[in-house]
């Protein structure tokens, strides 16, 4: 009996275990059929975002495409309307450019004709002026005989007076010409024929203020005061005015008259507050030790002609 049950039992063990393996196999096979199956669901997920994008990378590219043709019809409208401008603005100005240098051209040579009639008329009032002059020295009294010791009026002979050229402008320029030279003596004698002969010319206040700074520079400070009030007192003001205040603050100070010369600075920094000598003449004070007043227009103040560089 006890034969039979080991028996039975060995018999049966196989069977029972058998039977857990195939249980076992069972789930096993079902989880690799969920797997497999999970994995067709992610797959055919996939597939379906791949179509997805792959449309949306279509639709891009479509419109790109779209954008490129957009942007070279509007760039090919861009270029038609720039050349059709330039058609339009660029002939107008060219014309325009040209008809500029064409006036350029005009303007320059109306000033230089303007320039060559002034030169003309420059040159025929030089010429009245000379024939005026001329016409007052035919018409003056011809100069007394010198007198001689056994002449009715006695005394030692004197020189007659040199007759006056025909030129003034000649007289002129020699004498300013000779004084640049540094003969100061020639041109003090040639300065001194102009007044004697064109003293009411529009030079006659030049010519006494060189002959002014002449005697200065020889250290003549007396006579070289009454040349410059002579072109203050004689003449009204001119191109010298100011330059003759100047001087002759200069020949007082020299003459050691230091309060009257700082009087004629003052009134030339008070006429002329825009020459150039006014700040000299403000220099010149603050060395004597005055203060340099505020310039203030003066009721005599006048423009000064072009004469000034004669």
């Amino acid at each position: 009996m006890l034969r039979r049950l080991c028996v039975l039992i060995l018999a049966g063990a196989p069977i029972v275990a058998f039977g857990a393996a195939s249980k076992e196999m069972q789930e096993l096979q079902r989880d690799v059929a969920l797997l497999q199956e999970q994995v067709r669901q992610l797959q055919q997920s996939q597939d379906k975002q791949l179509a997805a994008i792959t449309v949306l990378v279509q639709q891009a590219v479509d419109a790109a495409n779209r954008a490129n043709t957009a942007v070279a019809v509007i760039q090919s409208s861009f270029a038609q309307n720039i050349s059709q401008q330039e058609s339009k603005v660029v002939a107008p100005v060219v014309g325009l450019s040209t008809r500029m240098d064409n006036m350029a051209s005009d303007f320059r040579t109306l000033q230089q004709s303007v320039t060559d009639l002034t030169s003309l008329v420059e040159k025929v009032q030089a010429q009245l002026t000379d024939l005026n002059n001329a016409v007052k020295v035919m018409q003056a009294p011809a100069p007394a005989p010198p007198a001689t010791a056994g002449s009715p009026g006695g005394g030692p002979s004197a020189a007659a007076m040199d007759p006056c050229p025909s030129s003034s402008t000649d007289l002129y320029n020699n004498a300013r010409r000779d004084r640049e030279g540094g003969k100061l003596d020639v041109s003090l004698q040639e300065f001194g024929d102009y007044l004697r002969c064109f003293g009411s010319t529009d030079l006659a206040p030049n010519a006494q203020y060189f002959i002014g700074t002449i005697h200065f520079a020889q250290q003549d400070y007396p006579t070289a005061l009454q040349d410059f009030d002579a072109v203050l007192e004689k003449y009204s003001d001119n191109n010298k005015t100011a330059g003759s205040l100047f001087y002759k603050g200069d020949t007082l100070v020299k003459m050691g008259r230091r309060t009257d010369a700082q009087k004629e600075y003052r009134d030339l920094i008070q006429r002329f507050p825009k020459d150039n000598l006014a700040a000299q003449a403000c220099s010149r004070l603050t060395d004597l030790g005055y203060r340099c007043p505020v310039p203030a227009a003066h009721p005599a103040a006048k423009k000064r002609s072009t004469a000034a560089k004669q």
